[in-house]
């Protein structure tokens, strides 16, 4: 007699370096297939809740600009072209797999202020019992946190953002797709021989230490966003997986429980244990 599978309630935030080239433009072919695999896995029964960076990076590309824009209100209008293009490529790639989408831009007081919490609770829960697809990013051309220092107590950059989201919509997992297969020992870009590390139980000042800082020019995450969103995530409960956005198909295995990436492991609550 087969056992039943248990669906998945899944957030799933991927970075800047792995949706656009080194030009900024557009990578189409992570694109599709992240809509595909998103599709599959909502299709097998799981609930998916995707968190897109992006925005800044192909807006700059869009307007023709040389270099990412160092202005705040360039940076917000960037945001802005950049975030309609996302949207309307992403409603197509999910289109092509019957999959509907649905745009949410925060700022930190919409998941901050209880009021506006619990109604942003509500449109999630009312969107993915409809079989929706939530597409969320900060809403960059009104907030300035993440565009310009990350200083927002609540959000800042977008891996913190998701680990907010996993949390406000009670997650089982939450996965950033990065530019590297998960946290090593040391940094594998200037040392062959850094050793990727497969579970972790806490986020320890010796973790801490072999974060490094932001990422590509492209972005504005590094591994250390990485272990405050997986403090955040553990925290409510809610483990959490870093893996390359290169191979989208990982997300089976991640969601099975394989081992793949880093994944950091959240303590049961306390009700559990008794």
């Amino acid at each position: 007699m087969e056992t039943e599978k248990h669906c998945l309630r899944v957030v799933v935030k991927v970075g800047t370096s792995t949706l656009t080239h080194d030009t900024g433009r557009l990578n189409l072919h992570n694109m599709e297939l992240l809509a595909r695999t998103l599709s599959d896995l909502e299709g097998m029964g799981n609930e998916v809740i995707l968190v897109s960076s992006g925005a800044i990076a192909v807006g700059t590309a869009k307007m023709g600009l040389k270099a990412r824009p160092t202005e705040l209100r360039m940076k917000q209008a960037a945001a802005a072209v950049g975030q309609c293009m996302m949207m309307h490529l992403y409603d197509k790639m999910f289109g092509e797999y019957n999959r509907v989408v649905a745009q949410i831009l925060l700022t930190g007081e919409d998941v901050d202020a209880p009021v506006r919490a619990e109604h942003l609770h509500n449109t999630f829960e009312s969107l993915l019992e409809l079989g929706i697809i939530p597409v969320v990013n900060e809403n960059d051309s009104v907030s300035s946190a993440e565009i310009e220092t990350g200083k927002c107590k609540v959000l800042g950059d977008n891996d913190t953002l998701s680990a907010m989201v996993a949390r406000l919509c009670r997650a089982d997992l939450l996965v950033l797709l990065s530019d590297i297969d998960g946290l090593y020992d040391a940094d594998p870009h200037a040392n062959p021989s850094a050793r990727l590390i497969h579970r972790v139980e806490a986020v320890t000042p010796e973790l801490r230490a072999m974060a490094g800082g932001a990422g590509s020019w492209r972005g504005t995450g590094g591994m250390a966003t990485k272990l405050s969103a997986a403090e955040l995530a553990m925290g409510a409960g809610v483990d959490m997986v870093i893996t390359n956005g290169a191979r989208p198909e990982d997300l089976y295995g991640v969601v099975n429980g394989e081992d793949v990436g880093t994944r950091f492991v959240a303590k049961p609550p306390c009700s559990a244990l008794s």
